[in-house]
């Protein structure tokens, strides 16, 4: 309020001209200040977004490629021919004994990695090729007796002259893989009509019953630990039938919560039983509401099986009992069983995990502490993951069945930030395009050459679903640190495994055929050094594999240097829009012996 002299007129302020003055350079200075923010926002977010359309040929920034000095890698020698770095025997001392943990996921520090190139065995050849794979193998790839010696009596396998035969037994079916499928199909129908699609098999042997399934539409991840059957997920791979190395321990799996339609074990050796049953509620996290359970082997059929087990038929028999006692309080529900096959059913009825509620309940209701879907060195949890009620098309009625889920956008897209109906559709048809440029690029796609394929940091699983077609299968990795997409993957009817590519892949050497990734190293380079991941690539991928990198234009040059030094020969080829800001290297790895002599 001004104030007046006698007359009422306002009187002039004295000061006015000063605060007008100062609030004029203030306002100026502060809108120099916001527009320069707000341009320099502008043309950061334009310099990095990458586009599917082809964009202007004017650039307003130019970013010099990223340049390394030519380097090479030696030979590690044949003592880590098999060499797995986060399962590596040679570290087991170093850990516990209890839950078998030393047997978990123990990476080396990074003082200790190797900065060497994975040699083959002596006499290493091309593995066979599917579908001939899945029945023999050369012997000198995978060069292990001692699971021959051990199970040729149960026919997992058997050596005649310079290869292996896998005749399709194990420990529960030694008559053959395909009879007892022919038994558990007619224990669960939906095996039959495309509603059972993904399925995991704990204890795998060599992967015999998920090898069978492929020709039954069901796709398995087979799962199995560095333990003494020698290289079980070895063999599995050099099969063409997929797997990875883990095991349940004090750890959760690295999939995603209701995520396969079907688990299995065959006489695998876990103690369902024991430390409360956490086991059997790590089964139930992963599997899907509506989905199976199958279990042969003790305690099942324990009347007839007792005397082969070197128990009692009164210890078994208390066995049986407690772990149906066990399923029944963590919401399974009995389905069928006939002869040494019993069936479970996860429950979708929510008045069940109601009465988890109760204080006096044992297992009680995981809390909202931990994620359902964490499960990168996730401890497990002795408590039920309750499956989100607000989740209507997750369990295995509501899904579309097979093939048809491969291409509908499933209902936990919304739960991606950015994840719509639109965005997967759009992501479903960019592939269709890609894979027809993939294929163009390399002409060994939808070949004999090409069986096993790892996408390396997949999104949604589009390159797996443009690929169905083709004799492959695609293990979709995502990120740890990356949006949890994983769940749609699945729900998609594909397969996958959470990883950080700062540490060595759950596998073998010499397990994939062909590695794709997409913006790897624009994304995870401020975390992984570029280098270990492509020595990780290296050791991994076939000899005369290949390797599709899809990168920007800073990063190309620079993994074509470090690629060289591995003796890979790569190429650089233009995208499908032929843009200037992404390139893409198509590289095949060369097959060579090592010099050096094992210890």
């Amino acid at each position: 309020m001004k104030h007046k002299d006698k007359d009422g007129k306002p009187l002039p302020d004295r000061n006015s001209k000063v605060p007008t003055a100062l609030l004029f350079v203030v306002l100026c200075g502060l809108s120099f200040y916001l527009g320069g923010i707000f341009c320099s926002e502008k043309e950061n977010f334009t310099t990095t977004e990458v586009k599917d359309e082809v964009p202007s040929s004017k650039s307003n920034a130019v970013v010099s490629p990223l340049q390394i000095k030519d380097v090479s890698f030696p030979d590690c020698g044949l003592d880590y021919q098999d060499y797995t770095p986060c399962t590596d025997p040679k570290r087991w001392r170093k850990f516990g004994m209890q839950r078998l943990t030393f047997m978990e996921r123990h990476c080396p520090p990074i003082f200790e990695k190797k900065e060497c190139l994975v040699p083959p065995p002596d006499g290493y050849k091309v593995p066979i090729r599917w579908p001939k794979s899945r029945d023999q193998c050369w012997y000198r790839n995978v060069p292990y007796d001692w699971i021959n010696k051990q199970k040729s009596n149960q026919h997992w396998l058997q050596k005649e002259g310079d290869k292996f035969l896998f005749p399709g037994g194990g420990t529960m079916f030694p008559n053959g893989v395909g009879e007892y499928v022919d038994l558990m199909q007619d224990l669960v129908p939906g095996m039959k009509d495309g509603t059972i699609r993904t399925a995991i098999d704990t204890g795998c042997g060599v992967a015999s019953w998920g090898g069978d399934l492929l020709d039954r539409n069901i796709l398995t991840v087979s799962l199995a630990p560095r333990d003494n059957h020698e290289a079980q997920v070895q063999f599995a791979l050099e099969r063409g039938i997929p797997a990875i190395l883990g095991i349940i321990s004090t750890q959760r799996l690295p999939f995603p919560s209701n995520s396969f339609d079907m688990a299995h074990c065959s006489r695998c050796l876990i103690p369902w039983t024991e430390f409360g049953g956490l086991y059997l509620l790590e089964i139930h996290r992963i599997l899907r509401p509506g989905g199976f359970w199958v279990l042969s082997g003790p305690p099942v059929n324990y009347e007839n099986r007792w005397k082969g087990w070197n128990t009692t038929i009164e210890e078994q028999k208390d066995n049986y009992e407690k772990l149906q006692e066990l399923l029944t309080s963590m919401c399974f529900k009995f389905y069928k069983k006939k002869d040494d096959i019993a069936v479970w059913q996860k429950t979708s009825d929510n008045s069940c995990y109601k009465k988890l509620d109760s204080p006096d309940n044992y297992p009680t209701k995981c809390d909202d502490g931990t994620e359902p879907d964490s499960a990168w060195y996730t401890p497990l949890r002795p408590c039920v993951v309750v499956p989100d009620q607000k989740l209507k098309k997750v369990g295995l009625k509501s899904l579309p069945k097979w093939p048809q889920r491969l291409h509908v956008a499933p209902e936990r897209v919304s739960d991606v930030r950015g994840g719509s109906e639109g965005a997967f559709n759009h992501d479903d048809n960019k592939w269709k395009n890609r894979v027809k440029h993939y294929k163009k690029l390399l002409p060994a796609i939808g070949t004999d050459k090409i069986r096993n394929v790892m996408d390396m940091n997949t999104q949604y699983g589009g390159l797996a679903a443009a690929l169905i077609d083709d004799p492959l299968w695609v293990m979709n990795v995502v990120s740890s640190y990356a949006a949890n997409t994983l769940p749609v993957v699945f729900d998609r009817g594909l397969i996958g495994t959470y990883h950080d590519w700062c540490e060595a892949f759950s596998t073998y050497p010499r397990t994939y055929d062909l590695l794709h990734l997409d913006g790897l190293f624009t994304s995870e380079s401020h975390r992984c050094e570029m280098k270990y991941v492509l020595l990780e690539m290296d050791r991994i991928l076939r000899p005369n594999g290949y390797a599709i990198i899809r990168e920007s234009s800073y990063f190309v040059d620079a993994v074509a240097t470090v690629a060289k030094g591995m003796k890979w020969g790569c190429r650089k080829e233009e995208t499908e829009y032929g843009v200037d800001k992404e390139k893409i290297l198509v590289c095949q790895k060369k097959l060579w012996y090592s010099k050096k002599s094992s210890s």
